[in-house]
């Protein structure tokens, strides 16, 4: 049994052998006990608190603490093992940069659930959960970064040289993706002053209507005519934004309505009364504050300034519509006549046969 014992095999006895896979299996029944005792014991701790972090750390640190233990009989093996000095320097290189991305691995699980726990928050917010890839994906893969420049000093890399030669390629990188980064941290901006969210009507420059999606490259508002406008984030965080929903309680609507110069006084005065009357008559219009005057003797009417005001939660189309109909409705009814762009030319009788011949 003990000549047995004693065969070598690749350089070990498989007494050594022996020892090694018992040191695995063992660091194996290791790792599910513990992983039986973080579910059993400290889960349901973390649970009954009403802080969030513990949650947190126990999601981030359970699963890297059992690769780490795996890991650590699997250095504890190996080294029981006599290897060549070449195998054995990559195995050394090997177990540290998996160390180090082990370690990594554990900041950005911690990372991610920071993430989940403060930036998405108990309430539902749209334009947050919109941006939470981006900067999930950002955050993390800076963690990584970090972890793999930190992974290739630990075997000896130089990070000087390593990011002198890659100098050239990631200038080159970040001339051609400039725009992208403008409208990523665009985005970023828009997210955290808000200047509006998703269904604001705004004012953008010289173009208004209602934001509709709010993404990481690009903000799209569709317009009155039902057309929708995409703007590059980076121009939206230069532009001078009117946020219309939360500015005005109402929107403001301005008409001028032009009457033949056959209209007489009484008629002109009763064309203000129904113009005073048409809030009343419509759903959505504000029964107050609105002004009817004559304005204006204009070249070819007489016209009349209207202004009401259409409530926040009213749609505009529709409201502007329902007034306009109802105007059209009330002046055809009273015998009252619009008046349209005319021009008047005189001319002598021989330009008058000139044009008849």
């Amino acid at each position: 049994m003990l000549e047995i014992l004693e065969k070598e095999i690749w350089g070990n006895t498989l007494e050594h052998w022996g020892i090694s896979i018992l040191i695995v299996l063992g660091a194996y029944i290791l790792m599910k006990l513990m992983a039986f005792i973080a579910r059993k014991v400290f889960k349901p701790l973390t649970e009954k608190t009403q802080n969030k972090i513990d949650d947190v750390i126990y999601d981030s640190v359970v699963p890297p603490l059992l690769f780490g233990i795996m890991l650590l009989g699997l250095w504890i093996a190996i080294h029981h093992l006599v290897t060549p000095e070449k195998l054995q320097n990559v195995i050394d290189h090997s177990y540290r940069i998996l160390v180090t991305l082990n370690v990594t691995w554990l900041f950005a699980r911690f990372v991610n659930g920071l993430i989940d726990v403060y930036w998405v928050g108990d309430s539902y917010d749209a334009q947050r959960h919109r941006m939470l890839p981006i900067v999930k994906r950002t955050l993390l893969v800076l963690v990584w970064i970090v972890g793999l420049v930190m992974a290739l000093s630990n075997i000896g890399v130089n990070i000087s040289a390593l990011l002198g030669t890659l100098g050239i390629g990631g200038i080159a990188f970040a001339l051609a993706a400039q725009d992208t980064v403008k409208n990523v941290f665009g985005a970023f901006t828009i997210l955290a002053d808000k200047p509006f969210t998703i269904g604001d009507v705004v004012r953008i420059d010289s173009y208004e209507g209602t934001v509709t999606d709010i993404g990481v490259r690009s903000t799209k508002i569709r317009d009155y005519d039902g057309r929708t406008i995409t703007l590059p984030n980076y121009k939206v965080a230069d532009a001078s934004v009117i946020n219309i929903s939360s500015e005005e309680p109402f929107r403001r609507v301005v008409m001028k309505l032009g009457l033949t110069y056959d209209t007489t006084p009484e008629k002109m005065q009763e064309a203000m009364s129904i113009l005073k009357g048409i809030p009343s008559k419509i759903e959505g219009v504000r029964n107050e504050n609105q002004v009817v005057f004559f304005s204006e003797f204009g070249d070819s009417a007489m016209v009349l300034t209207f202004i009401y005001f259409i409530k926040k939660s009213a749609g505009i189309q529709k409201v502007t519509s329902d007034v306009n109909m109802e105007i059209l409705s009330s002046f055809n009814k009273a015998g009252l006549s619009f008046a349209f762009p005319s021009q008047t030319l005189y001319i002598d009788k021989s330009d008058a046969e000139q044009l008849i011949k």
